[in-house]
């Protein structure tokens, strides 16, 4: 009786010990299942891509005027209220014409008694030719009276020219815009005495257009730009200091004939026009402009893109869903998005938001999504124009 009751309480207590082995490896798989983080992966992208470079610049003024006198006098009158938009011949600075008018005046009366006489030396060489007919006066009484008539004609012909030249003296008491633009404020104020030539009374700048240039070294021209013209109008965008768009369109305008041998670039200018008057000479500016070349490449969120040392990578979605490290190479950045020059094949699919949870060698739990790229424009297409400067922002 003893040895049965033995038997049956080892055997209970084998099965015990079975079942409590067991259960804890369920147990963990449970929980190495409910451990796996959710994941957002997705397909990378394959677009048309251009490259973009990025340059510094300072706007000029298309014209600018610093203007002076161009004779001597004092300042009767200022004319324009300062920062104000003028056009060409508006009325800016008056002088004291008085003694203009007094030098007019005076050359006047100068010429008329020139005429009397010029009148006069005609009579007299007239009389002279037909007394010299009848040969009643010497040869040389009617050269003399011939000679006084051509000095007579110097004279009033150089009077009429000094009375031309006060004249313009008399007009240029008016001083006046010699450009559209916008005026700065008056240096030499009424009262005083300006000299012609010499003192600056304000300076004009235009403001119709800006222009932005600079420099493209030589190997990114003869790779992206050889074959580009001044006439082709390539376009490029600008954004200005403290702004995060590049909201500004222009296009090329003028191309330098020559290589700078000193620094190996090549001056470049673009042309902005605008209307609304919120482009000023002088502004700090930064130009993108879109190499010619349209090229496939594959494209992933900036976010997906994590860094180690010193060089970049991207999760990708392994066997088992089990992330694996991708080491890639940098392209151009288009908004919130990344081109991939190396690293990445069109099948990849990788993890979008990059290292912020996860690492290599991590199973994962992944959840299917797109990457969102609308209304990012890739290449300077007619599509893509309509979109560009409220997308394009600077990443670098």
């Amino acid at each position: 009786m003893n040895k049965h009751l033995i038997a049956v309480a080892i055997t209970l207590a084998s099965l015990t010990f079975l079942g409590c082995s067991e259960e804890p490896s369920q147990n963990t798989q449970q929980q190495q299942q409910q451990q796996l983080q959710s994941i957002d992966v997705a397909e990378v992208l394959v677009k048309s891509v251009q490259n973009w470079h990025t340059y510094t610049t300072r706007l000029e003024a298309p014209q600018q005027v610093a203007l002076k006198p161009r004779v001597s006098g004092v300042i009767e009158h200022i004319a324009f209220n300062e920062g104000e938009q003028i056009k060409t011949g508006d009325l800016l600075f008056k002088l004291d014409d008085r003694p203009f008018l007094a030098i007019v005046a005076s050359l006047a009366a100068q010429i008329n008694s020139a005429k009397a006489a010029l009148d006069q030396a005609q009579s007299e060489e007239k009389r002279a030719t037909r007394l010299t007919e009848r040969k009643a006066i010497s040869t040389e009484q009617a050269e003399s009276r011939t000679s006084t008539l051509r000095q007579r004609e110097a004279q009033l012909a150089a009077l009429q020219a000094q009375l031309t030249a006060a004249q313009l003296d008399l007009e240029f008491t008016s001083i006046r815009s010699p450009i559209d633009g916008i005026i700065s404020r008056a240096n030499i104020t009424k009262g005083n005495n300006i000299l012609a030539g010499q003192s600056v009374l304000t300076t004009i700048v235009s403001n119709q257009a800006m222009f932005a240039y600079f420099d493209i070294d030589e190997r990114t021209w003869n790779s992206d730009f050889a074959n580009i013209s001044a006439t082709d109008q390539q376009q490029v965008v600008m954004q200005k200091l403290g702004q995060s768009e590049f909201s500004y369109k222009g296009y090329i305008d003028f191309i330098d004939n020559q290589i700078n041998s000193s620094t190996g670039t090549l001056r470049v200018r673009a042309v902005f026009n605008e209307d609304k008057n919120q482009l000023r000479a002088g502004s700090f500016a930064r130009i993108k402009l879109a190499a010619n070349a349209v090229n496939e490449k594959i494209i992933v969120p900036a976010r997906a893109i994590g860094t180690d040392l010193k060089n970049n990578f991207v999760l990708t979605v392994g066997e088992n869903n089990i992330l694996q490290y991708k080491l890639v190479q940098l392209g151009e950045r288009y908004g919130s998005l990344q081109a991939i020059t190396s690293g990445l094949k069109v099948t990849d699919i990788i993890a979008v938001n990059g290292p912020a949870r996860v690492g290599p060698g991590m199973p994962i739990a992944p959840n299917n999504v797109k990457i969102d790229s609308a209304g990012i424009a890739f290449t300077l297409s007619p599509d893509a124009d309509a979109s560009l400067t409220a997308k394009l922002t600077s990443k670098e």
